[in-house]
């Protein structure tokens, strides 16, 4: 088993920026692939961003060219640094590891979620 724990939410203006953290209990993203997620009220989740392994990245289209995911140096954080952003952008931000075969944008493919930490953007 694997908790996952996300901080650095807040509340920003519109074209500020935002650096979650995705801290796990043990150092898992050398071996399993990281991604986030965010869900506004009333929205299902939707995927933002993960990484593999591999270093391989891939970003929805809403965000590409504005957030960036990357793993820290001690391999059981992975960040999310969301820049320019946008009040379409606010909801709470979950990370997840670990997942079955498939598209990684399919949340119910994903083992590992944590409790999420909310983005608001004004």
């Amino acid at each position: 088993h694997v908790q996952l724990v996300e901080s650095g939410g807040g509340s920003v203006q519109a074209g500020g920026s935002l650096r979650l953290s995705c801290v796990a209990s043990r150092a898992i993203y050398n071996t399993h692939s990281v991604a986030w997620f965010r869900q506004a009220p009333g929205a299902e989740r939707e995927a933002v961003a993960a990484i593999w392994p591999s270093d391989r990245r891939s970003y929805d289209d809403s965000v590409k060219g504005r957030f960036t995911i990357s793993q820290g140096a001690t391999k059981n954080t992975v960040y999310l640094q969301m820049n320019s952003l946008k009040p379409e952008d606010t909801a709470m931000y979950y990370c997840a590891a670990e997942k079955y075969g498939g598209s990684w944008s399919a949340p119910e493919l994903w083992i590992y979620w944590g409790q999420g930490t909310q983005v608001t953007v004004s």
